[in-house]
């Protein structure tokens, strides 16, 4: 999933890729280089990797649980699972996301609000219903809607398989498990305000010490039962659908929970770059899980259904077991914490793409970029994953909707890179969709196993998506009636200045004003109500729009275009990056170049506060204008958005029909 990526003043990845130096150098440009690249390897260990990490609390044990098929812990039937987990990892990380999806970058950065923007048409004909830049559109926003229930899923089912293990010791523990599951969760959320910055720099050397951990465990028991290592043959793999027909099936709803955390290698893109991400994998969480679920299958194989049971813990017997109960809980929060600041770089992109009403937007650290706090944000996933804790009890149970939520979000991932290759890359049809086809029916075919559990959990998700991807898209469909409405009532900005020009001259008092506008071109309704019922012009005015373009980052010299329009009057426009966050003060920090200099804290903030009225006229359904009046009342203000100065600012209102 999309996982804080604004980490980093820039796209990191492009500072190691120019560096000077011939490989085996010791020129101190190259060792500088390397140290940048082992730094970032680190970092992408801990982030990257922390969901997918953690799989191993859960995925082998839920293969025999009767909810995904019930296998029998035969050793025969071992292997074959282990098949499945080994070349789920090739296909689907290796091949799917390390070999093509990573190469979809959109101007360095991924996740799939990105990989949507690559896809969309750049023409702005206008759309139908079923036009291609509607349904690209649809697709992404659904993607991002599904990631949103992944958030919530992760920290719940990570930190609650983790705890699980103490009950494993002694049954003592039973009533304590979701207590002091809950009880982490929301310290976690809480201490999100004060910003990841330094537990981040703890994240990459804990689950290195987890990798290690978990690897050397496994290799133990793979020592003492190295017939698991004929795992890798695929043909054990074919086998096992071969003798259990839709039993084998329905247990892809288990394995696929192996891959969980997958899409995170393109969502951090932008954070570390292609080397480091894939530097991490192959060094060492790659090596880490294959030892580890190797060595599940070893200890299941020689104390079956004992091991069976639980058999991560299983590993850690005697007196490793509570030292590894820790360990686990901390990788699971690194996991969640992973997961959670993914959300609020979706719930960042949303807002400046026009499909969320504006939310809080704290910045955590003045030095780093993108580490942001989002409070609506952070209270809906607290109540949400305390809420699942609380209602399903147990991990397992909790595993068919995990799976329907990452599968889901894979699938939209393959359907948007098809059409990436076919309009970037410029690919053959046979060659794009050959390649789509292939991994559509990997993503399907876990997709179809956990959809069969819809109504064991699976629903979760799913009706989270509903109704996020509800909200998005009436946000972004009413915001678009909401323009066409006030451009009926919009005059022409060379018209108002002309008026000016040949009629009388209007009173003009000393200082600026600023009047913010979504329409560069037209003349702000804030600004006629003022004239209309002040009579009197500031010496200086500013007109100010600030849009959001479908990239994610905007250079500082490339951000602010000014034009000055005569009689006192300036016209300002703002370009960001869907990963930036505007601010005034930003704004005129760049336009002084252009000669514009204005001091935000003694200028004059005119903003308009619209109040809908709906109506039964065409363009909406009524109940979704309601929904639409409902999220723009809530929405925060400009004043705090755009961080303006609020002794500066005057607001007049005006009504609206839709």
């Amino acid at each position: 999933m999309q996982r804080d990526p604004g980490k980093g003043a820039e796209p990191p990845h492009s500072a190691f890729q120019a560096s000077p130096g011939v490989p085996g150098s010791h020129s101190p440009a190259h060792a500088k280089s390397r140290r940048v690249i082992a730094a970032l390897t680190l970092g992408a260990l801990g982030v990257v990797y922390g969901d997918i990490g953690t799989s191993p609390l859960y995925a082998l044990r839920d293969c025999f649980r009767e909810m995904h098929g019930g296998l029998a812990p035969t050793p025969h039937n071992v292997l074959g699972l282990l098949s499945l987990f080994f070349w789920s990892l090739m296909l689907v990380v290796v091949l799917k996301y390390l070999g093509f999806v990573l190469r979809a970058d959109n101007r360095g950065e991924g996740g799939i609000l990105s990989l949507m923007a690559l896809a969309v048409p750049q023409d702005r004909r206008p759309t139908t219903i079923l036009s291609a830049r509607t349904v690209i559109v649809s697709l992404g926003l659904f993607g991002a809607a599904l990631l949103f229930s992944d958030g919530m899923i992760t920290p719940a089912i990570s930190v609650l398989s983790a705890v699980e293990g103490l009950q494993l010791a002694t049954p003592v523990f039973q009533p304590y498990i979701l207590p002091l599951t809950v009880s982490i969760l929301v310290g976690l959320f809480v201490v999100q305000r004060y910003g990841t910055g330094f537990m981040g720099a703890l994240f990459g050397p804990a689950m290195l010490v987890w990798f290690i951990t978990i690897g050397v465990l496994g290799l133990r028991w793979i020592i003492r039962e190295p017939v698991v290592l004929t795992a890798v043959n695929p043909l054990l793999a074919v086998q096992h659908f071969w003798e259990h027909g839709l039993q084998g099936f329905l247990v892809l709803g288990a394995v696929v929970l192996c891959i969980t955390g997958a899409e995170a290698l393109y969502a951090d893109l932008g954070h570390f770059g292609r080397l480091p991400i894939k530097l991490a994998w192959f060094t060492v969480a790659f090596p880490g899980l294959l030892l580890n679920y190797f060595g599940q299958g070893a200890i299941v194989i020689a104390q079956g259904a004992t091991a069976a049971a639980n058999p991560f813990y299983a590993l850690g017997e005697g007196y490793l077991h509570y030292p590894l109960v820790i360990l686990a809980t901390v990788a699971a929060v690194i996991a969640s914490q992973a997961m959670i600041s993914g959300a609020y770089s979706i719930a960042q992109q949303a807002v400046q793409l026009g499909y969320s009403p504006r939310l809080t937007i704290v910045h955590t650290s003045r030095q780093t970029k993108g580490q942001i706090f989002l409070p609506e944000i952070n209270f809906a996933l607290m109540v949400a994953c305390c809420g699942l804790v609380v209602t399903f009890q147990a991990s397992s149970d909790l595993a068919a909707a995990y799976g329907v939520a990452v599968t889901s979000t894979m699938t939209v991932t393959s359907l948007l890179l098809f059409v990436v290759a076919r309009r970037r890359w410029n690919w053959p049809l046979w060659k794009a969709g050959g390649l789509i086809a292939f991994f559509l029916v990997v993503d399907l075919g876990f997709f179809s196993s956990n959809v069969m559990k819809v109504f064991h959990g699976g629903w979760f998700p799913l009706a989270v998506a509903i109704v996020v991807y509800t909200l998005m898209s009436t946000w972004k469909r009413g915001r678009s009636l909401l323009g066409a409405s006030l451009g009926k009532v919009i005059l022409p900005l060379s018209t108002f200045l002309d008026s000016l020009a040949k009629g009388t001259k209007p009173v003009r008092v000393p200082g600026t004003a600023v009047f913010m506008t979504s329409n560069p071109d037209g003349t702000p309704v804030v600004l006629m109500h003022h004239y209309k019922h002040n009579k009197v012009l500031h010496e200086r005015i500013i007109l100010l729009s600030v849009t959001t373009l479908e990239v994610p980052y905007v250079a500082a010299v490339d951000r602010v275009k000014v034009r000055e329009l005569g009689q006192g009057f300036f016209q300002v426009r703002a370009h960001y990056g869907y990963m930036q966050t505007p601010r005034v003060a930003d704004v005129f920090r760049c336009a002084e170049p252009a000669g514009l200099k204005v001091d935000p804290t003694h200028a004059s903030f005119y903003l308009g506060r619209e109040t809908l009225i709906t109506t039964r006229r065409p363009g909406m359904s009524r109940w979704r204008k309601k929904l639409f009046a409902i999220m723009s009342r809530n929405s925060i203000s400009a004043v705090a958005y755009f961080d303006i100065p609020a002794n500066r600012v005057v607001e007049l209102g005006t009504q609206i029909e839709l």
